[in-house]
């Protein structure tokens, strides 16, 4: 039998309105789940977690208080029921997201959900539900938000004066097409509005379900507005299942790449992230596949560990790995110039150092055999049109 053991952190003040990341939340419902589940934050067994990427729960950083589960010493295995996905309706306020970092290809993106349910136990996206005041952990891939009215805001946006066309980037943050897309169905219609404004968009999915969406995707391909992306870690069905329990199997994946550039979709792959001493073996093999699929495209990031993604990764490996932990963490390091983590532009997506250098080249000259990333493939932004109201581009 565990217990709950609870501990002030030290100089932390609790998140309120005023001090929040992320501001007040208005009219929004408290996200601090009632499940006294999500509030177990290490150690939950098997039982409880089946399914589910991260092993652990810690609170979130910026919370006043850490939770740890102790054993209270009786001995007795009071395991938890299987943990069930929780899916909260968030009103929000603007949808279309900025940014400016000199490393990524696009400067706007949009995100119909927080969370994801992939459970992608290496995700860079987790310590973003900290600011909601949840854990990077179980959390992130349970406790969902779903943003019902993101068509409407897009509309709005897109629908104001000035406003100047550029591609809006999905699948930045967490996966556009993960299971709760079945239900919510706010991909799709984020996709109408930008077929409606013959606004161009990148999509990049872990999901074969971005295949129900073809006859939308494949009608923007003919205006030249849409580049899609498969992201595929490994070819191991196990090692997937074990790693991005609720993602496609890499089959279907590939699949996917087929009907989509079948369908005359332009469609690639990113191979990603690629994991030292784990996964980088497949490089060649993920291209190749990929290329016979038809994807015209490849890109690939290594493994990032920013912040709590550290432990929960580090903690995976030890349990399903733990013969090649310390290797995969060492090898990772060498190519973050000693650390576990290295967020600088331009070095962040890539690393440095000699293995770093041998992955991107092995990269490069698989890319040129298989004829990938022969041209630009650019997406045209000159047809983009408020409806009703002509060219936008004429009113600038």
């Amino acid at each position: 039998m565990t217990a709950r053991h609870e501990t002030a952190r030290s100089g932390h003040a609790a998140l309120t309105p005023a001090n929040s990341p992320i501001g007040a939340m208005g009219a929004m419902p408290n996200h601090r789940p009632e499940d006294p589940r999500s509030l177990a934050p290490i150690g939950i067994p098997l039982s409880g977690r089946r399914g589910r990427g991260a092993l652990t729960n810690d609170s979130g950083r910026f919370e006043p208080k850490s939770r740890t589960l102790i054993d209270d010493g009786w001995g007795v295995n009071d395991a938890p029921p299987p943990l069930r996905t929780v899916v909260t309706a968030e009103t929000a306020r603007s949808i279309l997201s900025r940014n400016t970092s000199p490393d990524l290809p696009f400067d706007r993106s949009v995100n119909p959900y927080r969370g994801c349910e992939h459970g992608c136990v290496y995700c860079f996206a987790r310590p973003t539900h900290a600011y909601m005041g949840l854990s990077a952990g179980l959390d992130f891939e349970s406790r969902l938000f779903a943003k019902p009215n993101a068509a409407t805001l897009l509309a709005k946006e897109l629908s104001r004066k000035g406003y100047e066309p550029a591609p809006i980037a999905m699948g930045t943050n967490t996966d556009p097409y993960q299971p709760i897309e079945q239900t919510y169905r706010i991909t799709r219609s984020i996709l109408e509005v930008l077929s409606d404004f013959n606004h161009p968009v990148t999509i990049v999915t872990k999901s074969a379900r971005v295949t129900r969406d073809m006859d939308i995707l494949s009608d923007m391909a003919k205006r030249n507005l849409v580049k899609v992306a498969l992201s595929v870690t490994t070819l191991d069905a196990k090692l997937a299942r074990t790693m991005e329990p609720r993602a496609s199997t890499p089959a279907r994946r590939m699949e996917a790449m087929k009907l989509l550039s079948e369908a005359g979709i332009p469609v690639g792959v990113m191979v990603a992230p690629i994991i030292p001493a784990l996964t980088d073996s497949e490089i060649e093999k993920i291209l190749t596949g990929a290329a016979y699929a038809g994807a015209q495209s490849a890109g690939f990031v290594l493994l990032r560990l920013p912040l709590e993604v550290r432990d929960l990764f580090v903690g995976w490996l030890k349990e399903n790995l733990p013969d090649r932990a310390e290797h995969v963490m060492s090898l990772i390091r060498s190519m973050r110039g000693g650390k576990d983590y290295d967020a600088t532009f331009g070095v962040r997506g890539h690393g440095t150092g000699p293995y770093a250098w041998q992955i991107s080249r092995r990269f490069e000259i698989a890319s040129k055999r298989l004829g990938l990333n022969r041209g630009k493939w650019n997406v045209d932004c000159s047809k983009f049109a408020v409806p009703g109201q002509g060219k936008q581009l004429d009113l600038l």
